[in-house]
């Protein structure tokens, strides 16, 4: 049941700007261009105010650009209004009709395109059997709980069969349990129609498991666009590495440079670090290290000496937060039940896992 009709969507320098009551004018997306390809999955994560949601409106055709272009396939639909889009959304309110069953909820837009009734019948009752609602058909919404709530929002936006799909923060009503579900549902159901979908989130697990790529926008702009392993593996900014999981920043002196490799002196000892952009650095430069937490380790001997402030069991890993000269080191051990496990108080080294370290 693939959707034959999904279509690419193109950005070009996008600008949106708001006038504050006091006459100040303010860019909530600044100059901003993508392309997200037919059938991929994208997300555009970001905090609160980042200009991600703005941006999905804005290929909805709710909100329109101060200047820039929205493409959907070849058709530029800059000043094309929300219901002659070839898109549909889901909504983080969900916005079913409280007086429709589910069946008709499902249906309503393909009533407004004057399907004849047998092809309604029959789309609506794939789509809801696609979705894990057979047999609800006559429930009104009061009746659903809000995982199935949210199966109907999907399975109203899915059954016009839109060329994207749009989500705005779609899970965000629903407890930690039942997010994850219905996030492997809408994974499972997008590879399925290979449908193209654009996926607002703040939620930086739902965007690495959901996404082919992710967008981090932060204040207006795009901060890097990846994959969800090359976000967090190689982030482009301290600002990403911050955001996208735990982080620790390292201040480090570069001693010199080699091919694909920056030598650095950290703590007094000399690291060889696998650097994609060693082309951009020069003996005695600072850089910022990256070192997630759970490639750190602690141990005998190391790189340089910490105090452990805190060693607490996690359950599926020891987490110690340590500390060295007032600089505050994180570190994830997942197999402390195969070494030692240190206490708090111990004095120790930090150590990495073999080309781990990213420089920022």
């Amino acid at each position: 049941m693939k959707n034959t009709n999904t279509k690419n969507v193109t950005l070009k320098n996008v600008i949106r700007e708001y006038v504050s009551p006091d006459k100040k004018t303010f860019r909530a997306v600044n100059d901003i261009s993508l392309e997200i390809h037919s059938g991929e999955f994208v997300t555009l994560l970001g905090p609160s105010g980042c200009g991600k949601t703005t941006t999905l409106r804005m290929i909805a055709g709710f909100e329109n650009p101060t200047s820039g272009d929205v493409f959907i396939g070849d058709e530029n639909v800059t000043a094309v209004t929300p219901d002659n889009r070839d898109t549909a959304m889901v909504f983080q309110s969900y916005a079913l009709f409280p007086h429709y069953d589910v069946f008709n909820n499902i249906s309503f837009g393909l009533r407004l395109r004057k399907l004849k009734e047998d092809e309604i019948n029959k789309r609506t009752k794939e789509i809801m059997e696609l979705v894990g609602l057979k047999g609800l058909g006559e429930r009104l919404p009061n009746q659903l709980s809000g995982g199935q709530q949210q199966r109907v929002a999907l399975a109203r936006a899915l059954v016009v069969e839109p060329g994207v799909l749009l989500f705005d923060e779609p899970l965000s009503n629903l407890d930690a349990k039942l997010r994850v579900s219905m996030r492997n549902e809408i994974k499972r159901i997008q590879r399925r129609l290979g449908i193209t979908s654009i996926y607002v989130t703040h939620d930086q697990s739902e965007a690495m498991a959901l996404s082919d790529r992710v967008i981090v926008m932060n204040k207006g702009v795009i901060e890097q666009i990846g994959t969800p392993n090359e976000i967090y593996s190689h982030p482009a900014s301290v600002f990403v590495a911050d955001f996208i999981g735990r982080s620790n920043f390292i201040e480090c002196k570069v001693r010199s440079v080699g091919e694909g490799v920056t030598t650095v002196d950290m703590y007094g000892k000399t690291l060889e670090i696998q650097d994609t952009a060693w082309q951009n650095r020069t003996a005695g430069q600072t850089v910022t290290v990256m070192a997630r937490p759970e490639s750190v380790r602690l141990a005998d001997q190391g790189v340089f000496k910490t105090h452990i402030n805190s060693s607490i069991f996690m359950g599926a890993m020891q987490e110690y937060i340590c500390d060295t000269d007032g600089m505050q080191i994180i570190v994830e051990d997942y197999d402390y039940a195969q070494h030692k496990a240190y206490s708090e108080g111990e004095d120790v080294y930090v150590a990495f896992k073999e080309n781990t370290l990213h420089i920022i």
